[in-house]
């Protein structure tokens, strides 16, 4: 049987296959468990029609794909931007399950969205839309059973409105959607989360192989894509310790900063993407440059640290090499497979020479504090408590510190280029994934799904 071609979703899954190699030719039994948990226990598909503020009706598709539940309630957001598809959505729910089990908490993985774009869509159209796409998800999802998020597109706005219709279909006030406001059942520091969570990552990072390149001075440069949460929060964390932030991006085009971007820079930036605005309406209004159609990877003659946090496949093998050539020392990911897999073998090709390498640490560890603070927002809202920012943060920066230890000591044990030698650094996609296969794997197999 050919089935149709999902590149997003095959890519997704050759990465994780080909860094297993090693851990399966040493434990064979665990391939049954590879050829299982790669078909999602549940795909739901289903059409969702709602009205525009003249009263045309529209119809887009809905999507919600309920990959693995080994470890808890189905976990992962809901996108909405006019190229989500199918394979977008199994590739990112694959990554979820994976991403989810590296934060220690009782999640399993799922992802869903739609078609919709809701830029240049009134209050009114989005909340029609959001009560349409509810009236269908409510039947699949639940607080014991499926717990949904925000992702590109689905803000504190629309998860409002789902939360809300929700609530009216079910007659019930439960937790069953994550990254609410503050003052219903919300958490502090989830907008931040995947940004600060990233930072905490990369500090493990640089502690380990290039400290001269600490976050704490101004010489050490950083690149970002994005202009979203994650590239927003990253740069005001990077900012807030002392290195230099030089570029954010959009889709049509890159801002680049020589002489980095402040805190209120960011917090304009903030402001001006709120509103659906472009990075190029103002450009010209500080000291930086606008490059419409690129992205930055190729922009800088010099950079220290790589964090792609715009979308997946956003650093091409060409892009890695002028990366490299740079000087690159460290690149991990605030969006989910940022780099294409031409780029990771460059990365991991310059790893196993040693000597001053690139370090690459992929999104399902390195992003994983978005979610995780997700799981944080489910237990306040199980124990009906509201934690502290700063309790939520320190939390937030325990789960990242031991997904990075986990990360490093499955590399150690596990990368393709054999164990551990002196003088390079372990594989963090081989450790991540190896160390998040292996927990997903043997609870299915407790739970009688392999044997």
């Amino acid at each position: 049987m050919v089935l149709p071609s999902e590149p997003e979703f095959e890519q997704a899954l050759n990465e994780l296959t080909s860094t297993l190699q090693p851990f399966l030719k040493a434990n064979p039994e665990y391939q049954r468990a590879l050829d299982i948990v790669q078909i999602p226990e549940r795909t739901l598909q289903f059409r969702v029609v709602w009205e525009d503020d003249q009263g045309n009706p529209h119809v887009n598709r809905g999507y919600r794909v309920q990959y693995n539940s080994a470890l808890g309630p189905y976990k992962g957001g809901l996108r909405l931007h006019p190229s989500v598809n199918l394979s977008i959505l199994k590739f990112l729910g694959f990554e979820q399950t994976f991403k989810n089990a590296l934060t220690g908490l009782n999640m399993g993985g799922g992802k869903g969205g739609s078609d919709f774009d809701p830029k240049g869509k009134s209050d009114s159209e989005v909340r029609r839309f959001c009560q349409a796409f509810m009236l269908e998800l409510s039947r699949h999802i639940g607080k014991d059973t499926d717990v949904p998020a925000g992702d590109i597109g689905t803000g504190v706005r629309e998860i409002a409105f789902l939360f809300g219709a929700y609530k009216k279909l079910r007659n019930e006030w439960v937790g069953v959607l994550t990254g609410k406001g503050n003052d219903w059942g919300g958490s502090h520091i989830r907008p931040e989360a995947t940004g600060y969570g990233l930072i905490y990552y990369v500090l493990h990072m640089i502690e380990r192989s290039c400290p001269e390149y600490s976050l704490s001075k101004p010489e050490t440069l950083v690149a970002i894509s994005g202009s979203g949460n994650v590239a927003q929060y990253a740069a005001i964390k990077v900012i807030e310790l002392g290195a230099t932030v030089l570029s954010l991006s959009d889709s049509k085009g890159t801002i680049i900063a020589y002489k980095g971007f402040t805190k209120a820079d960011v917090e304009k930036i903030s402001a001006l993407k709120l509103k659906g605005g472009s990075l190029e309406s103002i450009a010209s209004a500080g000291a930086w440059t606008y490059h419409a159609g690129k992205r930055p990877w190729t922009l800088l003659p010099k950079v220290h640290i790589a964090l792609p946090s715009a979308t997946q496949n956003e650093v091409s093998g060409e892009e890695a090499e002028a990366l490299v050539k740079a000087g690159v020392r460290i690149v991990a990911e605030g969006s989910n497979m940022g780099c294409t897999q031409e780029a990771i073998d460059i990365f991991e090709a310059s790893r196993v020479k040693g000597g001053k390498a690139v370090w690459y640490a992929p999104g399902k560890a390195s992003n994983c504090g978005g979610v995780a603070v997700s799981g944080l927002e489910m237990a306040q809202n199980s124990a009906r408590l509201t934690w502290t920012p700063q309790d939520v943060d320190a939390r937030l920066n325990k789960i990242m510190t031991d997904c990075y230890n986990i990360s490093y000591a499955a590399g150690e044990k596990w990368s393709t280029d054999g164990p551990s030698v002196a003088g390079v650094l372990p594989s963090l996609v081989a450790g991540a994934n190896v160390a998040g296969f292996i927990k997903v794997a043997d609870a299915m197999k407790a739970q009688g799904d392999w044997w």
